[in-house]
């Protein structure tokens, strides 16, 4: 096999094993509340061996420009790529972030932390809808109904406040004394 063939097929299995894991990601990012597509987009980011522009990204994944600023912004948003300077070129340039626990982390938190307080609120508001139901029935019936929901609501509560202490641990980041990351 020359030289050249033998290159561009080295080259084609490259690119099938990285769309491989491309793919995977794309199949996986709704864990992330990211896009099929922003997930592609990340993973031409992550193989990309520069950082890159919006044109070049467009280009590579065949999408357009506002598709890839919008992509882009979620992974920003989500630690999962940085904007990054280089001397002498102009255009914003991206690249993965290097730590994905962090990515993980700020994800996690900015997702549970929201769903925790809107369900512990939700606690606090129906329990003093039912208390108001226990004062002013005269039906012992009701009363028992509403002594078991406190008591369903009291074991929901403890739970949200277990988790906001999970919560807790990734954003001071003492979760890796429990859990410690692989070194480097």
């Amino acid at each position: 096999m020359k030289s050249e063939d033998r290159l561009r097929s080295d080259q084609d299995r490259l690119e099938a094993a990285r769309d491989r894991f491309i793919s995977e990601i794309a199949k996986n990012i709704h864990l992330y509340d990211l896009s099929p597509s922003t997930g592609r987009l990340y993973g031409t980011v992550f193989f990309s061996e520069e950082p890159m522009t919006l044109d070049e990204m467009s280009e590579q994944m065949g999408m357009s420009k506002t598709s890839m600023s919008t992509g882009i912004r979620s992974l920003v948003e989500a630690s999962m790529v940085e904007r990054v300077w280089e001397r002498g070129i102009r255009k914003d340039l991206y690249k993965t972030e290097d730590d994905w626990y962090k990515s993980f982390s700020t994800v996690f938190i900015k997702r549970w932390r929201q769903a925790t307080e809107m369900n512990l609120e939700a606690i606090r508001e129906t329990e003093d809808q039912i208390r108001r139901i226990y004062l002013d029935t005269e039906c012992d019936e009701i009363r028992g109904k509403v002594e078991l929901d406190l008591d369903k609501l009291s074991h929901a509560r403890e739970y949200y406040e277990w988790l906001n202490r999970v919560i807790a641990l990734f954003e001071t980041g003492e979760i890796y004394d429990i859990v410690p990351t692989k070194e480097k």
